[in-house]
């Protein structure tokens, strides 16, 4: 059988065969139980005076000085006892009645522990049972309020060693200020005072104070409930094979609250389109939707941060509208409030990022066909502190508490906003889109989707028009116009040489010369305009006469029409042209002169 015997932290194992050659024993904690895989064992104190005979506290601190050569070295204190021990020891001995021996043995300490606090409790003068109001603080402080700083069995307490208190408050503050460090304030702290904590002492201490402050709250999710959503820190080097340049691909996390079931996707940047498909391939991944979708407060998911109604993106609510769910966005700086997707980050990091950091991607989609197959991997992996992994977990309690998906997937719009110009148009990317002209001036929202582009008045659609990347072009609705705009936009080229056809040949021939003889189309469309008033007043019959006098005389005007109207030429009746003769006088030479003279010879 072999006995280990505590030497400093480091146990040794001395076969029972030693024991009575025992002479100079090791350096022992005295008065700490010594515990192994095979059962208690007695004190070390009673243990080596029954198997060496001699006075183990003298004996150790002279092989101590042996060692290190005469320097004193202060024993290590040890651990007090919980309440719930002191309390278990004093009943026993005071209700129970049992020896020193049978208690250590019944309560698992060591037996000159057990003496040492029950000669404690009769100096405290602690009677049993123990008051009813009194807790731990005050039962260490009755048992303790007299123990030497040398006493083996407690440790020093802060304020009995008389060493100045840092304010852990103001520590607290100053490590919130950039490159401080806890390591630079207690050089600080030393510099004022030269006999205070060593640096270990000094942290550990304002670790005990700072787990005090912010206490953590275990959250219980509902099943189907909430997406937690984030990007990771972390980015993904894929490289240009062509160029050779190195793109760093962001990671899209998504985790379930109940299942912890993990959602992992690069992209490109984390720009809006990437964060809607982002969402979209996911819950496409959990075939279903939670009932909230809980993001942290990223400019491309929360448009103005408040923290009891935040503005959320235009984009973002209409995607969450179309899957029929709801955006809870979390507290600024507050990353234990989606601790779920916090945790699944970390091991993406780690268990992806990590796996993969030997490997050389030359495509988003390689990289994500091998984050695919990790994420497959960690997902089915079983948990560490109970039964099942992550996969079992959502089929059992997750997938049946989500809602349907839709039809069809989110289609991908961006909103802007615009103002109707004096034309009741909008430009879009340089493009112009008619809205009705009543609302010239307003402000409006614009939809912009992969193929349309819808305008929006509070709320409400105004106006749809399919996209165009024509620069400068106009995409106008009829109906948009007023209706004097309507009317005269009817009035082309094309119909106003039919109305003139069905007044007669020389009405539709003088329209034509009308229309050709101008600089521009337009420039006619008055003077056909006043034709038909004319034809209107006079008859169809008087104003083809009038035309066809106009054309005779190649008067090409509606001011011609009108006058012949107006002096009633129209009714006059054409006169036979008879052929004339030129009279003979020696002036007048013809035109044979003029060949004669062109002869050569």
């Amino acid at each position: 059988m072999q006995i280990p015997v505590e030497i400093g932290h480091l146990f040794r194992l001395k076969p029972d065969t030693q024991s009575g050659s025992f002479r100079t024993p090791s350096p022992v904690l005295f008065g700490q139980a010594i515990r192994s895989d095979f059962g208690h064992f007695e004190a070390a104190t009673g243990l080596l005076s029954e198997m060496c005979r001699i006075d183990p506290v003298k004996q150790c601190e002279a092989t101590l000085d042996n060692r290190i050569g005469g320097g004193y070295v202060p024993p290590m204190a040890r651990e007090r006892l919980s309440m719930r021990e002191i309390k278990e020891v004093l009943r026993l001995k005071y209700e129970l009645n049992l020896s020193l021996r049978d208690i250590a043995r019944a309560s698992g300490v060591p037996r000159s522990t057990v003496a040492d606090y029950l000669s404690r409790a009769d100096k405290a003068e602690l009677s049993w049972p123990l008051p009813a109001g009194l807790d731990q603080q005050g039962l260490w402080e009755k048992l303790f309020e007299e123990a030497s700083p040398g006493d083996r069995a407690t440790p020093p307490a802060p304020k009995d060693v008389g060493r100045a208190l840092p304010d852990w408050a103001c520590i607290h503050k100053e490590l919130r200020r950039k490159h401080v460090t806890l390591q630079l304030l207690w050089q600080e702290y030393r510099q004022g005072h030269p006999e205070g904590y060593g640096r270990s002492q000094f942290c550990h201490l304002y670790k005990q104070w700072a787990n005090r402050l912010d206490p953590v709250q275990r959250h219980h999710h509902e099943p189907g409930e909430k997406l937690f959503v984030d990007w990771g820190g972390a980015k993904l080097e894929i490289r240009d094979p062509v160029s050779g340049k190195s793109l760093h691909a962001c990671l899209f996390v998504a985790a379930m609250g109940a299942s912890h079931k993990i959602y992992v996707e690069a992209f490109a940047d984390q720009k809006l389109s990437s964060w809607i498909t982002a969402h979209v391939h996911a819950l496409s991944f959990y075939s279903g939707v939670p009932r909230l979708i809980v993001p942290d407060n990223t400019k491309t998911g929360v448009a103005a941060y408040c923290r009891y109604e935040p503005k959320i993106h235009p984009t973002y609510q209409e995607m969450a509208e179309h899957y029929g769910t709801a955006i809870l966005p979390t507290r600024a700086r507050k990353p234990r409030d989606k601790a779920s997707v916090e945790t699944a980050v970390q091991i993406a990091q780690r268990m992806i990022l990590g796996a993969l950091r030997d490997y050389t991607f030359f495509s988003l989609g390689a990289a994500n066909e091998q984050i695919r197959r990790s994420l497959a991997q960690i997902n089915a992996k079983p948990f560490s502190q109970k039964e099942g992994c992550r996969d079992e977990l959502f089929e059992k309690i997750d997938k049946a508490a989500l809602g349907p998906l839709p039809r069809q997937p989110y289609e991908l719009a961006q909103w802007r906003k615009a103002k109707v110009n004096i034309d009741y148009h909008i430009v879009v990317d340089k493009h112009f889109y008619s809205v009705p002209y009543h609302y010239v001036h307003r402000r409006v929202e614009v939809r912009l989707s992969a193929s349309t582009l819808e305008v929006y008045h509070n709320g409400k659609r105004i106006a749809v028009h399919l996209r165009s990347d024509r620069a400068g072009a106009f995409s106008t609705i009829l109906e948009h116009r007023p209706k004097s705009h309507q009317r005269h936009a009817q009035w082309t080229p094309r119909r106003l040489i039919g109305w003139a056809r069905k007044v007669g040949p020389c009405c539709a021939l003088l329209a034509e010369q009308i229309l050709q003889t101008r600089p521009h189309p337009e420039q006619g469309y008055r003077s056909c305009l006043g034709l038909m008033h004319l034809a209107r007043d006079v008859g169809e019959q008087r104003m083809e006469a009038a035309c066809r006098r106009a054309v005779d005389l190649q008067a090409y005007s509606y001011r011609s029409v009108k006058s012949i109207l107006q002096t009633k030429l129209d009714q006059l009746h054409d006169q036979a042209q008879l052929p004339l003769s030129p009279p003979h006088h020696e002036n007048l030479r013809g035109a044979g002169y003029y060949e004669q003279s062109l002869d050569p010879s």
